[in-house]
């Protein structure tokens, strides 16, 4: 290690922090065409690509009760997580989901920096472990890329262009399949695909609309989504500090930097400054064009492909590996690594909790909703000489993947339900059934004018639900004064309703 250059400031000059790789001084796109990586970290990131590809593939096949085992319908507002129905009323669970997701987030990135979009990101994976090995499969590596690019219009340009973007396209419109799996299910992309288009026009244009999509960030816009576009690339820059662990160069024993020239007779000469050779290798393989030598930067997705390289270049100069590495800044210039810092702690503490409420109101949302209200402008009514009536409206909500058999019951003796109509019967999965019916109470049960009272919901005998509410009425017949009251009262609400009906027809 040159000590001199640790105890020397060092001017710092970050200019290239004020602009993209990608793009020229006159805001032209500058086309990347990175050199193709190879290293135990690149076979370990295909043995990740070859588990996530399992994974997506095989996911919308897996099915709970009949119904897919992830399902994220926002047009029916139906979501199914890992065999669980989350209907609209779940909205609050959802927000909380999403909180929590956040908030690990938030944690992984102060911790481990990028690792997400380096190894299963589906942007990388796709890009990097796929069409860009399509593309050193048709058109060579990073310079005769360059050199094709550059020559004029040849049949042998043309026939290379047109397989390599008809392959591109060809798997852009599967993976846009398995994609709108995740959204419709599998069974209705199968049906758009197996039934006539005229049939299902809307399915077949968003089937097309999206594999064109898909079509375009692969081949044209690429490298620039992550750069420009996504959003969790603007968040590392608020979110990491000096103790995550990203892909980092070891500036303290890489600087300062010298050109290695063999000696006399092929034997490689002492090394008077840093490890570093200045080969620019880490620089060829970028998928995103930028110099890890510069320190963290937005562009960088640690992908790992510079630390690859690095090691190669180290290995033949007969250096120790590592000089690009996973590491922290504090990990780099201290030589120690810390990863539990009191941040760290704090978030952990944080996303637990959210983790355990999640739990908690995930274990007890019920596999029924229930809503009874009493039916608005209407008041009791004398069945006979001992018990009166309210009559009310329910709706019930299946949570469930399967159908539900369901009955109401009241919690005390001496009431009664009477239905209007039939019976609820069963309410389809993931469906809901409404009706109405009458509480029937006698009168010397009442309370007050309001009675509190507990209905409760019955599957195959087993009580699922209840709902407290209040029962209207009162003990003996109305004073003559509150009996007009009364009777004003249903008539005032039966003209304004007729006025109101009149009104919308």
């Amino acid at each position: 290690m040159n000590q001199d250059f640790l105890n020397n400031p060092i001017e710092d000059n970050e200019d290239y922090r004020d602009h993209l790789a990608t793009v020229d001084a006159r805001g032209k796109r500058v086309w990347l065409y990175p050199k193709k990586p190879s290293g135990r970290y690149y076979n370990w990131r295909i043995l990740v690509t070859v588990a996530f590809l399992t994974v997506f593939i095989a996911m919308p096949f897996i099915k709970v009760d009949g119904e897919q085992f992830l399902l994220f319908n926002v047009l029916e507002r139906k979501f199914i997580l890992f065999g669980l129905l989350f209907t609209p009323q779940d909205f609050h669970l959802f927000v909380l989901a999403m909180l929590t997701f956040i908030v690990f987030i938030i944690l992984f990135t102060v911790v481990f920096g990028r690792l997400f979009c380096g190894w299963v990101c589906p942007q990388t994976v796709f890009l990097e472990m796929i069409f860009r090995k399509i593309e050193y499969w048709i058109e060579g590596d990073a310079g005769e890329q360059r050199k094709l690019a550059i020559s004029p219009w040849t049949p042998a340009k043309f026939r290379k262009k047109i397989l390599k973007h008809s392959i591109i396209y060809g798997l852009a419109l599967l993976f846009t399949n398995f994609f709108l799996a995740y959204l419709i299910s599998m069974d209705e992309v199968l049906k758009i695909i197996r039934e006539p288009i005229d049939q299902h026009w809307g399915g077949f244009g968003a089937m097309l609309v999206f594999s064109i999509a898909f079509y375009s960030v692969f081949a044209i816009l690429r490298e620039q989504v992550c750069t420009t576009i996504c959003p969790y690339g603007r968040l590392q820059s608020v979110l990491l500090v000096k103790d995550s662990i990203v892909v980092a160069y070891d500036h303290v024993r890489g600087e300062p930097r010298t050109k290695l020239k063999k000696e006399k007779g092929g034997e490689l000469p002492i090394f008077k400054g840093g490890d570093c050779i200045d080969c620019n290798l880490c620089v060829a393989v970028c998928p995103t064009g930028i110099d890890i030598r510069n320190g963290t930067q937005l562009e960088c997705t640690n992908c790992t492909a510079c630390m690859d390289a690095c090691d190669s270049i180290m290995q033949k100069v007969n250096r120790p590996l590592g000089l690009v590495r996973y590491d922290s800044m504090t990990g780099i210039e201290s030589g120690k690594r810390k990863i539990f810092t009191a941040r760290v702690y704090a978030y952990t503490a944080v996303l637990v909790a959210l983790l355990v409420l999640d739990i908690i109101l995930i274990a007890r949302r019920g596999i029924v909703e229930t809503i009874i209200l009493r039916s608005p402008g209407q008041l009791y009514q004398q069945k006979d000489d001992t018990h009166l009536t309210n009559l009310y409206t329910y709706v019930l909500i299946n949570k469930t993947t399967h159908e539900l058999p369901v009955k109401f019951q009241m919690a005390l003796p001496g009431q009664h339900i009477q239905m209007v109509g039939k019976e609820p019967g069963s309410i389809p999965k993931g469906g809901k059934i409404e009706g109405a019916f009458f509480v029937l109470m006698a009168e010397y049960e009442l309370q007050g004018r309001k009675t509190p009272i507990v209905i409760e919901v019955l599957s195959d005998g087993k009580k699922i639900d209840e709902v407290k509410t209040n029962f209207m009425g009162i003990n003996g017949p109305l004073p003559k004064i509150e009996k007009a009251n009364e009777e004003k009262k249903t008539e005032d609400d039966y003209d304004e309703h007729s006025k109101k009906k009149g009104k919308d027809h």
